[in-house]
């Protein structure tokens, strides 16, 4: 049974900021062993530690829910109509669709937007994930998070009129 079936999609409110925290850190500490050390995921859920930050962060770009019975489960944002910035699910869910489901979303509202290109900074363990939407590798990044050096990669997508991606 995939729980994206099941699952509905709406609009960020102030009141999701910490469910959404929650999500931000477990998905961090419950899925990117095998690429980030300790330091560094520790470094990296901090962000949501201030989270009437994280909540303002948030509200500042076009964020998502994904719901199951009502309850979060996964979310994303987007900045700029082009970058998606965040992109998280609960780890209970983790590889049943519901990210999948929140990228199409994004993708649907950028290219509805005028969005030619989407981009995104991918981390470690969300590369294969991306590289199975169509999106290219476009250059290694070595980023700071609270005093640790985390790597990721920039990649992107191009939307709408059939233009492969990668051209």
């Amino acid at each position: 049974m995939s729980r994206s079936d099941m699952a509905a999609l709406r609009p960020f409110l102030p009141a999701d900021t910490p469910m959404l925290a929650a999500i931000f850190v477990g998905a961090i500490q419950d899925l990117t062993g095998d690429d980030y050390s300790e330091a560094q995921q520790e470094a990296w859920a901090a962000v949501a530690e201030d989270e009437v930050e994280f909540g303002k962060k948030l509200a500042a770009e076009l964020t998502l829910i994904a719901t199951l019975q009502n309850s979060p489960i996964g979310f994303a944002s987007m900045k700029d109509n082009d970058t998606i910035d965040m992109l998280y699910v609960h780890p209970s869910v983790a590889g049943q669709g519901v990210g999948g489901m929140l990228c199409d979303a994004l993708e649907k509202l950028a290219g509805g937007r005028g969005t030619r290109t989407l981009s995104v900074d991918a981390s470690d363990n969300a590369l294969d994930f991306f590289r199975k939407r169509g999106y290219v590798a476009r250059q290694r990044n070595s980023v700071t998070v609270n005093g640790e050096w985390l790597a990721n990669t920039t990649m992107q997508k191009t939307l709408g009129d059939g233009t492969a991606a990668g051209n």
